[in-house]
């Protein structure tokens, strides 16, 4: 069945096309009744305008890009959910792409995204991101971007985030209230800066606690996974058996560590104490429950999609548009891994 066009509707009632376009956009120039023999016809007739052209007069896509590391992991998937349900209250449609922690997947993907013409992009950065020429040039088109969680901060987009140093000063200083004096730390990859300020947030919390800080007890993830969890934990038990409290990057990782300890019957909380970061959902459901850093991943991503938003609305309206850094508050979740 063919595409019925604006022509076919003009011709069949006998008027003209630009009649039946101002009909269907509700003009106050054409009469109630071509409107509504307008409307009845096209409706029958299943007319849909066409969204290209469309675009080019208004110069709108009404789509907007989003590039995440990875969809599985529960912070990004609920981001997702936020930046979607938003988008369809303002008739936005969301391309979402996974650039599988890639620099080069992620710079082929910002470039595709260029070429769709979308009205907006919105990104978390990749783990090996460590060169900025691919978003300097969606700053050089024009084109709406907001930057959260992993974020560049040479690059001045607006962006969302949450104070990652401050969070893990917290999640550390709450193992030392809780008496631990010997503290492990399970980081990310050296390159994200998220993962660096937690790194920054728990040498300060030892620091201004008066514990001495030790590089061995630092242990890097390539990937961030469950089997990574598992592994730096045998090796901390093996090499530092002393250990008496972990604060690991992130939930999923968390998880794995006390898959190991209970696999060798460490007692969690009484010989070791783990709190963990991003409250994923398994953190509640393993035994013992997990100690973790609360992270509003819904707030983000509506957050992220309004703020996109605004700039979008601005450049439509030809102002001027002052990138804006939107911090949102964490708080401790304690569970039984730290009673």
């Amino acid at each position: 069945m063919k595409e019925t066009t604006l022509k076919q509707i003009a011709e069949t009632l006998g008027i003209s096309i630009t009649t039946v376009s101002k009909a269907l956009k509700n003009y106050s120039d054409v009469s109630p009744k071509t409107k509504q023999a307008v409307l009845d016809l096209a409706h029958s007739l299943q007319y849909t305008p066409n969204s290209f052209a469309v675009n080019l007069r208004t110069k709108e896509s009404k789509t907007i890009g989003l590039i995440i590391p990875e969809v599985v992991h529960h912070f990004f998937s609920s981001v997702i959910n936020g930046i979607i349900a938003e988008a369809e209250q303002h008739g936005y449609l969301v391309i979402i792409l996974q650039s599988n922690e890639s620099l080069e997947l992620e710079k082929k993907q910002v470039a595709l995204l260029l070429n769709k013409r979308v009205d907006g992009i919105i990104i978390s950065l990749s783990n090996e991101s460590n060169h900025d020429a691919h978003l300097k040039e969606i700053l050089q088109r024009e084109i709406p971007f907001v930057q959260f969680d992993k974020i560049s901060k040479l690059i001045p987009s607006s962006k969302v985030l949450i104070n990652d140093q401050k969070a893990a000063f917290e999640a550390v200083e709450h193992l030392i209230l809780k008496g631990c004096k010997k503290i492990a730390h399970i980081r990310g990859p050296v390159n994200p800066q998220n993962a660096i300020d937690r790194f920054i947030g728990y040498k300060k919390a030892l620091e201004q606690y008066n514990i001495p800080f030790d590089s061995r007890l630092v242990y890097t993830c390539k990937n961030v996974t469950f089997e990574e969890g598992k592994m730096f934990a045998k090796e901390m038990v093996s090499q530092h058996p002393d250990v008496d409290g972990v604060f690991v990057i992130t939930d999923l990782v968390a998880v794995g560590v006390l898959a190991y300890f209970n696999e060798v019957q460490i007692q969690v909380p009484q010989q070791i104490k783990v709190i963990g970061f991003s409250n994923w959902f398994m953190s509640q459901v393993i035994t013992p429950k997990l100690s973790t850093v609360d992270q509003p991943s819904y707030e983000m991503g509506v957050t992220a999609f309004n703020l996109l938003l605004q700039e979008i609305q601005s450049k439509k309206d030809s102002q001027s548009f002052e990138p804006q850094v939107i911090e949102l508050n964490t708080k401790i979740i304690e569970r039984e891994s730290t009673l």
